[in-house]
């Protein structure tokens, strides 16, 4: 997991104790551009700094993770949002997905170990990506 330096994260929690785990943790993991916002407001005005990926609480106060999770997907669908909760209500996992989550992280035990499984297919996904965009481009440049 030596490619997790090169991703820019974010994560959005209100409750600060909570923030600061997770960050502790994704630093620990590699990730050297951690960003933190305790609402989602904040978090929407720094979307130009083009994070990788977003760890988004669900519940918070102001502004949903929900209602966050659908602006960003409307500002760049690329970005992956992991929503964390302490919700275990099914609907709210698939809601999350249905409109763009890539993962719905309950808050826990295995929160840690979850948040590295995650970061791992999102660096595999990035790289199949990758792979994929040259392949793409070769294509449509081959008709001119």
């Amino acid at each position: 997991m030596n490619n997790l330096k090169e991703l820019k994260v974010f994560i959005v929690d209100d409750e600060i104790y909570y923030l600061n785990i997770l960050a502790q943790h994704i630093q620990n993991l590699g990730c050297h551009e951690v960003t933190l916002f305790t609402n989602g407001a904040d978090c929407l005005a720094e979307l130009p700094e083009r994070p990788d990926v977003i760890f988004l609480d669900y519940r918070m106060d102001t502004l949903s993770g929900f209602d966050v999770l659908k602006s960003i997907k409307r500002y760049d669908s690329d970005i992956f949002i992991v929503i964390i909760s302490g919700q275990s209500d099914i609907k709210v996992a698939v809601d999350s997905l249905k409109y763009g989550a890539f993962e719905y992280i309950k808050k826990g035990d295995m929160v840690g170990d979850n948040i590295e499984n995650v970061l791992e297919r999102i660096l595999e996904v990035k790289s199949l990506l990758n792979q994929a965009k040259p392949n793409l481009l070769r294509k449509l440049f081959q008709f001119f």
